[in-house]
């Protein structure tokens, strides 16, 4: 079976798999203080919590974008299953062209996403990870990545407005009843939904523009089934992309 781990700036998502089949799907709250034993610790509750046993785990892959706790958790797991992980970075085959002009400063992340898509959807593809940071990336034929944009998530974005303006308060990103709010809460809940989701649209319609064609939209990450409803693009959400991803990568370059 294999571990797969995503480090993210919020969440870790772990996952295992029984070849294609992802057996259970968690989240542990990504922590500078923790140790390596914390994680470690961690990671093995969760797995148990799912009923899936050390003994049973043959390897893991890790995907980082957070440096200062890849080392603690690269070696929690390390500690707990008695195997370095193999890491997502230069030197792994992912069958990706990647066309940007520094292919090294290119997020691991939108390296798994987009191997986990082409692996499942047709390219031209326009793919979409809506977490603490809102990537939207260009997925042409031939394996061609060929960049996107990146802007502050949702909750980022709500973080900063509630912080900066003293009148405003913190509120819950529920569903807007509408666009036209009738008080401060539904003003902002509805400039954080509907704003995203029409940035989301502008974007695309953008890019596809330059493009010259159409592409399959694609969304993941942990707002997207809360705002891909609100876009006016039909958009396939695809909540499990990278731990797919990082699946594919792996059978890539099984040791």
């Amino acid at each position: 079976m294999l571990l797969a781990i995503d480090i993210g700036n919020t969440n870790l998502v772990i996952g295992c798999f029984q070849g294609d089949e992802l057996k259970f799907k968690a989240r542990i709250a990504t922590d500078y203080s923790r140790t390596s034993d914390q994680y470690g610790v961690e990671i093995k509750n969760m797995m148990e919590a799912y009923g899936v046993r050390v003994s049973d785990i043959d390897d893991c892959i890790i995907s980082s974008v957070v440096p200062p706790v890849f080392n603690s958790v690269r070696t929690g797991v390390w500690k707990v299953i008695g195997k370095q992980p193999m890491v997502v970075g230069p030197g792994l085959k992912t069958g990706l062209n990647i066309h940007v002009d520094v292919p090294s400063q290119v997020g691991s992340d939108r390296i798994v996403i987009a191997v986990a898509a082409l692996a499942e959807y047709k390219a031209p593809l326009i793919l979409m990870d809506l977490g603490t940071a809102t990537t939207i990336e260009v997925v042409e034929p031939e394996n061609r990545y060929l960049g996107g944009v990146i802007f502050p998530g949702v909750k980022v974005s709500l973080e900063a407005l509630s912080s900066r303006a003293a009148q405003l308060p913190g509120i819950s990103l529920d569903k807007p009843k509408q666009v036209i709010g009738k008080n401060t809460v539904d003003c902002m809940r509805s400039g954080m939904m509907y704003g995203t989701a029409a940035m989301i649209d502008g974007l695309v319609e953008r890019m596809e523009a330059e493009l010259g064609h159409e592409c399959t939209l694609i969304a993941t990450g942990g707002m997207a089934q809360f705002i891909t409803p609100l876009c006016k693009r039909d958009i396939i959400l695809d909540k499990n992309l990278l731990l797919k991803g990082l699946n594919v990568i792996y059978k890539k370059n099984k040791r």
